[in-house]
């Protein structure tokens, strides 16, 4: 059974990364290689961005991605300049950017409305089905996707 997740990054990277042929990858934490291995072939993960750029102060606060997690463990990819982050290969679905402004009254993962943000700090979290699915429905996501139709069906 597939198990859902939640990963933090600029919209910038997010979107770096799911448009990376032949196949999407991701990337969190400043690419540490410990939470990627969390996730498993099958798992669903929607990427949250809080802002346009990296610790910019340009807000978006939008979900930018979906997609499923692929086979594989985490690789490490030399970036130049003695970065070498870690990644996982991510099939994205067609799926439109979504504000979270509207779904905080619905998420299971949000315990206190006044600190909405918090668990977002983490960088890659699981979240419950009923998460995901109201994620994926309010990205508009094609749920007919083959990688999300083997993930029970959001």
């Amino acid at each position: 059974m597939s198990r859902h997740w939640i990963a933090v990054a600029s919209a910038e990277h997010a979107l770096r990364g799911r448009d990376h042929t032949p196949v999407g990858f991701m990337q969190v934490c400043h690419g540490k290689s410990a939470p990627l291995k969390r996730l498993r072939a099958g798992d669903v993960v929607a990427c949250y961005a809080p802002a346009r750029t990296m610790g910019g102060k340009d807000r978006l606060q939008r979900f930018v991605s979906l997609g499923v997690v692929q086979a594989g463990e985490p690789y490490a990819v030399d970036m130049g300049g003695g970065f070498v982050p870690h990644r996982r290969d991510v099939r994205y679905v067609s799926a439109q950017p979504a504000p979270i402004a509207p779904l905080l009254d619905g998420l299971d993962f949000v315990e206190d409305r006044q600190r909405w943000g918090h668990k977002l700090r983490f960088g890659l979290f699981e979240v419950s089905s009923d998460d995901m699915r109201r994620i994926a429905r309010a990205m508009r996501a094609d749920l007919a996707s083959p990688g999300l139709v083997q993930a029970e069906r959001l």
